[in-house]
């Protein structure tokens, strides 16, 4: 199956030149680059977040595999949605799936379901390629989609799962955890609330994390990821986690009264 790109045009351009220009914009190459386990990334319009996933690819030595999860912002069946086989197309060109890790991470769980149809309009995911594209002209994915209702045990099943899969694989493997911070509140709120949840992915506090969030209704869309990333992290050695970049879209659109919060972490 070829997943063609869903928000091409809409969260950034859609023709290869101009989506090339734009991350030139937003990527800098002298930046030293550090072996992670995983990142944390954002995923709104390239306008207003690119300039910290663009850090936060910049910071890091990419591999040739990834496993991206992120939050599906539909109502779909599955609670994990993987996708075992096929491409994900995006202007820079087409992305294989790497399917034995796909299946190396299905058969962990009974709560991963090989489902297409859930990524087929959802963008979290799909945003993140145009990075590693940049700079990377081969590489594969493990696209897994998350839906609204996973649980914080559901969520420490899916990070085992992960973490078990990648240690039986040779080469290495960058997590992805696609995520924005709060929604639509004040730029003073939103930095308040989003470095609670920050602390405690700096702790590596999955479980903390996913509390904070619940108990201060941080409109975080994408914890849920970040707290499975958090558990595979720990489990695949990770003791130390770095805010990269932090902004708001009110730092672009001028409107702080109503923002979006964007954070880019690196765990080692």
């Amino acid at each position: 199956m070829k997943r063609k790109p869903a928000v091409a045009g809409y969260f950034y351009p859609k023709q290869e030149e101009s989506l090339k220009s734009l991350l030139d914009r937003m990527i800098d190459l002298n930046r030293e680059k550090k072996k992670a386990i995983s990142v944390i990334v954002p995923h709104a319009g390239f306008e207003y977040s690119g300039p910290v996933a663009g850090a936060v690819f910049s910071s890091v030595q990419l591999p040739n595999v990834y496993v991206i999860l992120g939050p599906n912002h539909r109502h779909v069946k599955s609670r994990f949605a993987i996708m075992k086989e096929g491409t994900w197309q995006t202007p820079l060109g087409e992305v294989p799936i790497d399917s034995g890790l796909a299946n190396a991470i299905a058969t962990r769980s009974d709560l991963i379901s090989d489902d297409s149809d859930a990524h087929e309009r959802e963008h979290s995911l799909e945003v993140q390629l145009p990075f590693i594209q940049y700079f990377k002209d081969d590489f594969s994915i493990v696209p897994i989609s998350i839906a609204y209702q996973a649980s914080y045990e559901e969520l420490e099943e899916l990070g085992h799962a992960i973490s078990e899969a990648i240690q039986g694989q040779k080469e290495d493997i960058l997590i992805v955890a696609s995520t924005d911070m709060s929604h639509y509140v004040d730029h003073q709120e939103a930095k308040i609330k989003d470095f609670l949840a920050i602390e405690e992915i700096k702790r590596l506090d999955a479980q903390g994390l996913y509390d904070v969030v619940s108990r201060e209704n941080i409109s975080m869309c994408g914890y849920q990821p970040t707290t499975a990333t958090i558990v595979a992290s720990k489990d695949l050695g990770g003791t130390q986690a770095e805010l990269i970049k932090y902004q708001t879209s009110g730092e672009v659109t001028k409107n702080f009264h109503e923002v979006v919060g964007y954070a880019g972490i690196r765990i080692f």
